[in-house]
């Protein structure tokens, strides 16, 4: 087998070179990343809208329009809720800082780590570095806050560019096929519409599906603002792996520290390991089923990558762009084994592999 040194090293510049854009242009290609996978959502919404006549532009419009206040109702609510428990949020941060205090000096007593360590002092030094950097932190906020309107408008103008000039983005892409292979092309690029469609429609009806268990569980256990906490938690879960235990953390952290029995802890902590067994065995095949059909291998790694390179974001975003360069490689000879990479098929298939093989082989040996 012969290795080419040059395919190698223009293959491993090829990703340097990409991962040091993705990273250099991540305030404009999250955005832009989010508003292509919203456009694959909001595009059956925009085309029904051009079949009551309305014009394309008009229906552009409505169509986020009609997104907008879908998020602004979903806001309002959650602002609500928050402003309802701000006197138990600040009695919580109390309590957190005292279990903190507590815990420190129990394991510097046990490990001396450093002498003459009192506990009064320790919150008191607490609350003075807290108080020291509450302007810093404020300051903070702001400029993340800033940020993140910044980025919603950009990403509302690129969905909005996105649905008006969807033909002629196709059009242009179109070109870059050969002309035996046009219809084999508009193809993959309708499935790879459908991939980001069927993911992300799928995500939000599992988070509200998700939102109202938990919200439901937490009212009857006797969690204050179930819904803030129930949905919190559901919307976590659109990060694959960590965003469920994430979501689970926070009412079980509260329910511990707002409530003086561990029964209620315990109770949350079992509600949410229930939700979450019926969600990966029952409601997330059946719903998103087969949309991004990436191997959990790809997955993992996707989620690792897009941490690195775009924080959260890419937690979110990674993974339905591996299933649509999956799409990508399979209609590519030399780019298959990628696919075979990212795909779940070829890791399922694999006994039966192994059946084909050992068929193989007994028929060799009787022929001979």
């Amino acid at each position: 087998m012969k290795v080419s040194f040059q395919n190698a090293f223009f293959t491993l510049a090829f990703i340097a070179l990409l991962i040091a854009f993705l990273v250099l242009a991540k305030s404009i290609l999250i955005p832009l990343g989010i508003a292509l996978l919203l456009a694959f959502i909001l595009f059956p919404v925009h085309k029904k809208f051009m079949k009551w006549g309305i014009g394309n532009i008009l229906a552009a419009f409505l169509s986020i329009l009609l997104l907008i206040i879908i998020i602004g109702g979903g806001i309002t609510f959650f602002s609500a809720e928050i402003i309802a428990l701000s006197d138990e949020i600040s009695n919580f941060g109390k309590k957190l800082t005292t279990l903190s205090t507590d815990l420190i000096v129990f394991v510097n007593k046990n490990i001396s780590l450093v002498d003459d360590l009192e506990k009064d002092q320790l919150l008191k030094d607490l609350k003075s570095w807290f108080k020291d950097s509450a302007g810093s932190l404020l300051g903070g906020t702001f400029n993340s806050t800033a940020n993140f309107f910044t980025g919603m408008i950009t990403m509302f103008i690129y969905m909005f560019l996105f649905l008006i000039y969807h033909k002629g983005l196709v059009r242009a892409f179109m070109k870059f096929s050969p002309a035996e292979q046009k219809k084999q092309f508009f193809n993959m690029l309708k499935e790879i519409q459908q991939v980001g469609q069927k993911y992300l429609s799928g995500m939000l009806i599992l988070i509200v599906i998700l939102g109202f268990a938990n919200s439901i569980g937490l009212w009857i256990i006797g969690i204050d603002s179930p819904f803030l906490f129930g949905f919190l938690a559901a919307s976590l879960s659109i990060i694959p792996y960590i965003g469920t235990t994430l979501g689970a953390t926070i009412p079980v952290l509260y329910a511990f520290m707002s409530h003086d029995s561990l029964f209620i802890p315990l109770a949350v902590a079992i509600l949410f390991w229930a939700v979450q067994l019926i969600e990966s065995n029952f409601l997330s095949p059946k719903i998103v089923g087969n949309s991004v059909n990436v191997n959990a291998f790809a997955a993992i790694l996707s989620l690792i990558i897009g941490a690195s390179i775009w924080g959260v974001a890419g937690m979110v975003l990674f993974l339905p762009f591996a299933a649509m360069l999956k799409v990508i490689c399979e209609e590519y000879e030399p780019l298959q084994p990628l696919a075979l990479l990212i795909g779940n098929a070829n890791f399922q298939d694999g006994d039966d592999h192994k059946k084909g093989l050992y068929k193989r082989l007994k028929e060799k040996f009787k022929s001979n």
